[in-house]
């Protein structure tokens, strides 16, 4: 992190508090992800409870490899009262304020994941020119070289040669702070041109990728790098088993063998994704499966509860040790929690 970097940092941050963006007396304030870190040190007032959730997998060791790095993003947590994170591994246990771990969840009635009825779902797919008359492959994220869209084209060509027919679908959009976003797309679709079963779409609308994640066969997550990864869970509410790299939180979401696979290469994906085209049975058992534990576990009229409790927390009890990690386990009913 260099000098300039601060600069460019301090510079958006002030335009943002000058914005007057809180205009009302909240209780409690969330704030989401680093980029909005040093709100709390500028904005807290009186007896406001300020809790930052980082949804990122920060890498621990590479960030004590940058004093600097370290110092300045431990200066702006410390004005914040506690930190959710999403697992355990995420957690960073040196930094001086209460800890809980709460997964992120889904709206299940929100555009991208109400149901669908089968006419709906044909007519999105009409409007980007697709037809269901072969089994589809896709992935949906955005267009980062993190989420390794070119690999999923390789194992998409390998499933092929196996004589297996199917089409493939990337849909996604760009991160606002990803400038690479926009060439790694166009890349794809030069790469991709020639072959008229593979679809990349941009920028697709919430229904459109509601669609398309319930009329594929199978779901891919090739992430090299992940946060908690909700389009895996995305796939899995619509009854679709995924088969990913076990990164981020992708391994909190699939139960090997259960309600997905994961994977650790090119050919083990090959093969996970044929045996899932070439048993529609095993398909739809699994696809059950996975939407079940995601009504069990990531949905948020139950995780909703997690953060109001954590506020309550926070807002009830005084001097909470700064060592102190409270976990709302993932799978951990409602009814099981006790205070």
């Amino acid at each position: 992190m260099t000098a300039e970097d601060e600069k460019i940092y301090f510079s958006a941050i002030k335009e943002n508090v000058a914005l007057d963006i809180i205009d009302y007396e909240p209780g409690v304030v969330f704030v989401h992800d680093p980029q909005p870190l040093a709100l709390a040190r500028e904005l807290k007032k009186g007896e406001e409870k300020w809790i930052w959730r980082c949804h990122i997998d920060i890498d621990e060791v590479a960030l004590r490899r940058n004093p600097r790095l370290w110092d300045f993003i431990t200066y702006w947590a410390e004005a914040f009262d506690a930190a959710i994170f999403t697992a355990a591994h995420f957690v960073i246990p040196q930094w001086p304020l209460p800890k809980f771990i709460i997964p992120p969840f889904i709206d299940p009635l929100s555009e991208k994941n109400r149901e669908m009825s089968e006419d709906e779902i044909q007519k999105e797919l009409e409007k980007e020119d697709i037809v269901i008359e072969k089994p589809i492959l896709a992935q949906i994220s955005r267009f980062d070289h993190w989420k390794d869209p070119e690999g999923v084209v390789s194992i998409y060509k390998k499933v092929k040669e196996k004589e297996e027919e199917c089409q493939l679908i990337l849909a996604g959009g760009f991160a606002t702070d990803d400038p690479e976003g926009e060439r790694v797309y166009k890349e794809l679709k030069e790469t991709t041109r020639d072959d008229k079963d593979i679809h990349i779409l941009c920028e697709c609308s919430a229904s459109c990728i509601n669609a398309i994640q319930r009329a594929s066969s199978v779901i891919i997550q090739n992430s090299i790098k992940e946060g908690f990864g909700l389009t895996v869970t995305e796939a899995m509410w619509k009854g679709k088993p995924v088969v990913a790299r076990p990164v981020g939180g992708i391994a909190l979401q699939i139960r090997d063998g259960y309600t997905g696979f994961l994977v650790n290469g090119e050919k083990e994906a090959v093969k996970r994704i044929l045996h899932l085209l070439r048993d529609p049975k095993r398909r739809d058992v699994m696809g059950k499966r996975a939407r079940r534990y995601v009504k069990e576990h990531f949905l948020l009229p139950v995780r909703i509860v997690d953060y109001l409790l954590a506020a309550d927390f926070i807002n009830r009890m005084k001097g909470i040790p700064e060592e102190s990690i409270i976990s709302f386990h993932p799978w951990f009913k409602i009814s099981k929690r006790v205070w």
